[in-house]
């Protein structure tokens, strides 16, 4: 009887074990690896003209003028890393760097491209993350890694610009993650300040407000071995992955943009990780604005905050 017990126990678990691997690599796949919008450069032009009517003339001169460039760089994984930039329209050391949110790329965020060179008159310098646009990875890095790879981009920038440049950086949904993820390590001196416009506080809650959203489930125990298998395959796992912990250790100044209808990153994160981050900071809540949409809704308004916040610091 007791060996019974023992072989349905051994089952049981086994099948437990089975169940949760399976539903964890099911996820990691789901969010780490979905349908990639990022990887379709035409399309996502396309809806850029289509939903910033602005950038068409911005954009045709640039390439007019071919003077919207390539250039890659290799991180210390192999990985080779693109980014497209842009000179502003005389020599200028205000340079900005612009990261693009999930499943989009460093075109889908061309209209902060167009708000820093074209309205602001700034050098740009706008990548593609892992597993985006031109940029290889097999996927996404949540920010988490993506910060050392961003990282590399400002520590290339004075030789595409000049070396003495000042600089912001400017992040949008998982890119402004990024940025905040990036604004607690040790950064060269010409970075000024940073820009995030709904960024969530880690991934570990992102991906936790998913899991209920979308699947009804709680975070145990899925959340956790789905973590821990993320580390066995990427070298980082949900917890670490906080920029809410990376803001705290910022003293740059950061301004924080978040909608005020946001339910994908919703807005009470932006509310957490402003009041993590040491001052001097500054917060917009736009009103009526879902995710990531604050500077389609309110394009003048967010070029003049954006303005005014930059030129306190970036000279």
């Amino acid at each position: 009887m007791k060996k019974k017990v023992l072989t349905i126990s051994c089952i049981v678990l086994l099948a437990l074990i089975g169940t949760l691997t399976g539903g964890s690599l099911y996820m990691l796949n789901y969010s780490l690896r979905p349908e990639n919008r990022g990887k379709d450069l035409q399309g996502s032009m396309e809806y850029m003209m289509q939903n910033y009517p602005q950038l068409k003339p911005w954009v045709d001169s640039l390439q007019q003028h071919h003077a919207l460039k390539d250039t890659f760089i290799t991180a210390p994984d192999g990985i080779r890393l693109h980014a497209y930039y842009a000179y502003a329209s005389r020599p200028s050391r205000r340079t900005a760097v612009i990261v693009h949110g999930y499943t989009d790329n460093a075109i889908r965020i061309f209209q902060i491209g167009y708000l820093y060179n074209h309205s602001l008159d700034y050098n740009v310098l706008i990548p593609d993350l892992r597993y985006s646009g031109l940029s290889e990875g097999e996927d996404f890095q949540m920010g988490w890694l993506d910060r050392k790879d961003v990282i590399q981009w400002i520590d290339t920038a004075p030789a595409l610009f000049g070396d003495s440049l000042q600089m912001v950086v400017h992040g949008i949904s998982m890119g402004a993650a990024t940025t905040m993820m990036v604004s607690g390590e040790k950064l060269p001196a010409y970075v000024d300040c940073f820009v995030e416009d709904c960024g969530y506080t880690s991934v570990w809650d992102q991906f936790s407000k998913e899991l209920k959203g979308l699947f009804g489930l709680p975070p145990f125990p899925l959340l956790y071995t789905a973590s821990w298998i993320c580390q066995l395959q990427n070298g980082w796992n949900f917890q670490e992955a906080s920029a809410l912990s990376q803001v705290a250790r910022c003293t740059k100044p950061m301004l924080f943009i978040h909608g005020d209808n946001d339910d994908f990153v919703p807005t009470w994160m932006v509310h957490k990780v402003y009041a993590a981050k040491p001052s001097p900071k500054e917060i917009w809540i736009t009103e009526g604005v879902d995710h990531a949409h604050s500077y389609k809704l309110y394009p003048d308004e967010y070029t003049e905050k954006v303005k005014a916040f930059t030129d306190k610091y970036v000279r």
